[in-house]
């Protein structure tokens, strides 16, 4: 493994919090980039800023799960099946990341993720075309660096009438005119589109490397109780191309996108408020995933894990007692007044990795039904070997 340069700026990928988040490595002018999704704790809202919200982690945690499959063993992947959806589980989602640049260099983040939630473990018994267990939400996201300025989308349907929906042959995930579907009608390369407000993506995800399983060959356990878990993997190095629209401007542009893919039905426990999930690519080809899951004292989960995958593809599962994360900063957003950490020390003392994430922009807050952070930031550290 070709060892990194001390103190140079690392190639990553992604990091994030709420549901989950990934991102892609993309190289600009000798810095680096990445998404995250950081959510805090949600402190009490000031008067002054108060509005009805829930906070991301309402949905993995508790609810009726009766009757709904729980993921509790490893199992066998079978790609490309499971790309597409599995409704015996209660929740699923596919987060799309990434980071894009034009040829001239102007630099973006985007971000289009889509969330399935069953409301019961059986089908309607109802005729209408409109019954349905299944509802769907998505968010779009750009973060247009160099103008400093961070779009954000929600939008919810219900899985009826064509509204919204996943389908595995051919592979689709839509909801109204957002869609990630399979060009081949099953496997990568992806179009992904999406548009709203002022912004809109056209762009192509080809393969990149093999799946990633995350957790213990793919279950990623986030508690002790049995079935506080999900089935999880990533596509993290997608290379992309296409066009994305901001403003008055239509612009050609290319850059790197990740996939993570995770489905389950209760994976909180009852003291979990919170996470920072770290997707990072690193400029030897190695790539680190990481989540730090958050106890209501402020402790870190034991079943905090991530993965280690080098630069031939060998992949090494991580347990919290071998990455130390620390916060060095935190950001108070004075829209929905949370507090959010705004800068890392990521360690992994085994591997010789020792990395400091940054935002660029502070304000990257989805503030919809749901209020989060995730966003682009730089990276610098030591790499294997110093």
């Amino acid at each position: 493994m070709r060892a990194l340069a001390r103190r140079r700026p690392l190639h990553l990928a992604a990091a994030r919090c709420g549901f989950e988040s990934a991102a892609s490595r993309l190289a600009l002018g000798g810095s680096a980039l990445t998404l995250l999704l950081a959510c805090g704790p949600d402190p009490p809202l000031p008067a002054a800023t108060a509005r009805p919200s829930r906070s991301v982690v309402e949905l993995l945690a508790g609810g009726d799960t009766a009757g709904f499959a729980r993921a509790v063993e490893p199992r066998a992947f079978e790609f490309p099946t499971d790309h597409g959806p599995h409704p015996a589980y209660r929740t699923e989602w596919w987060y799309l990341t990434g980071h894009l640049a034009t040829e001239s260099g102007r630099r973006f983040g985007y971000q289009l993720t889509f969330f399935r939630k069953a409301l019961a473990a059986r089908e309607s018994s109802r005729s209408s075309n409109w019954a349905t267990r299944q509802v769907y939400m998505a968010h779009l996201a750009l973060t247009d660096l160099d103008a400093g300025v961070f779009h954000s989308f929600e939008r919810f349907a219900r899985g009826a009438v064509g509204l919204a929906g996943a389908s595995r042959q051919p592979l689709a995930v839509w909801l109204e005119d957002w869609r990630v579907e399979a060009l081949d009608g099953s496997s990568p390369p992806f179009r992904l589109t999406a548009a709203d407000g002022e912004i809109g993506l056209n762009l192509t995800l080809e393969a990149g490397d093999a799946p990633v399983l995350q957790g213990r060959e793919g279950l990623s356990r986030k508690g002790a109780a049995p079935g506080n878990a999900s089935y999880y993997y990533s596509l993290t190095r997608m290379p992309t191309s296409g066009r994305i629209e901001v403003a008055d401007e239509s612009l050609a542009v290319e850059g790197d996108s990740w996939m993570d893919r995770e489905w389950g039905t209760s994976a909180l426990g009852a003291n979990q408020v919170g996470w920072d999930w770290f997707a990072l690519q690193l400029s030897d080809g190695s790539e680190l995933t990481y989540y730090r899951l958050r106890e209501s004292g402020g402790a870190t989960s034991a079943f905090s894990a991530g993965t280690y995958a080098d630069s031939a593809g060998s992949v090494r599962a991580l347990g919290a007692s071998e990455v130390e994360v620390e916060e060095l900063a935190r950001w108070r957003s004075r829209e929905s007044g949370r507090i959010y950490p705004a800068r890392w020390r990521i360690t992994v003392p085994g591997l010789g990795l020792d990395l400091r994430v940054e935002p660029l922009l502070a304000d990257q807050e989805h503030r919809h039904s749901f209020v989060y952070w995730e966003g682009a930031v730089t990276l610098t550290g030591e790499g294997p070997g110093g």
